[in-house]
């Protein structure tokens, strides 16, 4: 979640909307998407290792293997919610949804991977 605060916040700064309530269930949403990316990532690392690879090669494979399917999932979530951006009810909810999702998805494909080398302690060979 901390790495789409930046991403809601410069989208809701650009389009003008408020963190209202329907902002937050956006957010809300918004934190089960980014999990379910982090999980994919470090699910296929972790097989990677499992089948005998070396860390630090199984790092980079899964992020690479990954990275198609987590950016066309948010791809087809952003571009879902174009037809919102219209209603007044729902617009600060897709705004959050969108640029939080975009941000965020970036920065899940460079930092789960990083942060998984820092914890487990997987270095260069």
């Amino acid at each position: 979640m901390p790495l789409a605060i930046v991403g809601i916040t410069a989208g809701l700064l650009s389009t003008g909307g408020a963190f209202d309530f329907m902002s937050m269930l956006g957010a809300l949403s918004l934190v089960g998407l980014l999990i379910k990316n982090a999980i994919v990532l470090i699910e296929e690392i972790d097989q990677q290792i499992e089948t005998g690879k070396d860390g630090y090669d199984a790092i980079l494979d899964s992020s690479v293997s990954r990275m198609r399917p987590v950016m066309l999932a948010a791809a087809t979530t952003i571009l879902g919610l174009i037809p919102l951006l219209s209603d007044v009810f729902f617009v600060n909810m897709s705004v959050t949804i969108m640029a939080g999702l975009g941000f965020a998805t970036v920065l899940t494909l460079i930092v789960v991977p990083t942060l998984y080398a820092v914890f487990f302690r997987i270095n260069r060979v």
